[in-house]
């Protein structure tokens, strides 16, 4: 018999990863931070979210080997690389879209819980790597450019922790 999973379960902590050889991220015209080699991080928080989901995803992506060693195989972790990140809070990476043609964003977490999650997150990959990082602004229309170096892009949710 197969198990029933709640919807909390699979609704954990979202990142979308991507490699890449430059990024910036831009907000009303300003830039508010670019970085060259390394990772950009589109990061969506889920309302049953804590600082424990946090602390693991941190940890596996600070690991996470998808940068090319000496013979071109993805051995290499941003922190074997002493690589860049940018963190985007991206609150749609939680988007239902079930029913009808316009998407639901109900399981995303309210600015309460999200914005002390998000800002613990800067705050432990900072951390983590033992540099400053960039980030986007949590609410900001902001305007996000890449080269995707690869293309490698990865995602992972904090259920897979279990």
């Amino acid at each position: 018999m197969r198990a029933v999973l709640s919807t909390s379960y699979l609704c954990n902590m979202r990142a979308v990863i991507q490699r890449v050889s430059e990024a910036s991220v831009t907000i009303k015209s300003d830039v508010k931070a670019q970085i060259s080699s390394g990772l950009v991080i589109l990061l969506g928080i889920h309302s049953d979210d804590t600082i424990e989901d946090v602390k693991w995803l941190v940890n596996k992506i600070i690991q996470l080997r998808i940068f090319s060693d000496e013979d071109g195989k993805m051995n290499l972790s941003v922190q074997d690389i002493d690589g860049n990140v940018l963190v985007i809070s991206q609150f749609t990476l939680f988007a239902r879209t079930k029913k009808g043609t316009r998407p639901s964003f109900i399981g995303s977490a309210k600015p309460a819980i999200a914005i002390p999650l998000y800002e613990a997150f800067l705050t432990q990959i900072e951390e983590a790597l033992q540099k400053e990082i960039g980030s986007g602004e949590f609410g900001a229309d902001m305007k996000v450019s890449l080269v995707n170096d690869g293309p490698v892009t990865i995602t992972i949710d904090t259920h897979q922790k279990q």
